[in-house]
């Protein structure tokens, strides 16, 4: 048996034995995201990180995400669809997202829209802060540091002086929850600047869900 064949078996034969323990540690799980889904693993600024349930029956939520009334405004509650052809997901859709990056699809990004004073309490494994105050400009945002966002991070060309979104990301953000207005912005000042609809997602439950569920969080 020829070097290459055997190197072909090995790598065969490792691969199963990372999917047989990846399948036995979900099975010992009694907290799962979903029936056939126990973890999922993703990068998170060059770290991989497993994303599952809080296992602990006495667990409690957050108390971050533990208030029930906050003044409105400026937290009112959201509508469930922004309009416009904006897709609201939630949490199973996210981690599909998520997987989907990790397994080296850099066509969609995930993006905390919350400002660092939010983020420095937690966020979702595998997003990056894009806060909402750099996107839009009646918050000051600088335009060129707007252009660089589109261009650098989004995707988006500038063909002699004009955007072009046609070969852009999909982008899903989020922010507190359902009664936080930060992502709802983004996707509002993206929507102005040309940004396809089809493009952006909203996961709407945000870190109030995601706390609830108690999934993992990175701070």
């Amino acid at each position: 048996m020829n070097n290459t064949i055997k190197n072909v078996l090995l790598l065969l034969f490792t691969s199963l034995l990372v999917i047989n323990i990846s399948s036995a540690s979900s099975d010992e799980l009694e907290v799962k995201i979903s029936s056939d889904i126990g973890f999922i693993d993703v990068k998170h600024k060059g770290k991989e990180i497993r994303i599952q349930r809080n296992q602990s029956p006495n667990n409690l939520v957050n108390p971050e995400y533990a208030k029930t009334s906050r003044k409105c405004p400026p937290f009112c509650i959201q509508p469930h669809n922004l309009g416009g052809g904006v897709e609201t997901v939630g949490e199973l859709e996210l981690l599909n997202y998520l997987r989907k990056i990790s397994s080296g699809d850099n066509s969609i990004l995930i993006i905390d829209s919350r400002t660092e004073d939010w983020v420095r309490n937690g966020t979702i494994p595998g997003s990056i802060n894009i806060p909402w105050t750099l996107l839009k400009p009646e918050a000051g945002a600088d335009p060129f540091q707007i252009a660089e966002i589109l261009e650098k991070k989004f995707g988006v060309m500038n063909i002699e002086g004009l955007w072009n979104f046609s070969n852009v990301k999909t982008l899903v953000l989020f922010c507190n929850g359902m009664w936080c207005g930060q992502s709802p912005s983004n996707i509002k000042t993206l929507l102005r600047f040309g940004y396809p609809a089809e493009k952006l997602k909203w996961y709407r439950g945000g870190m109030q869900n995601w706390e609830i569920l108690g999934l993992t969080v990175v701070k």
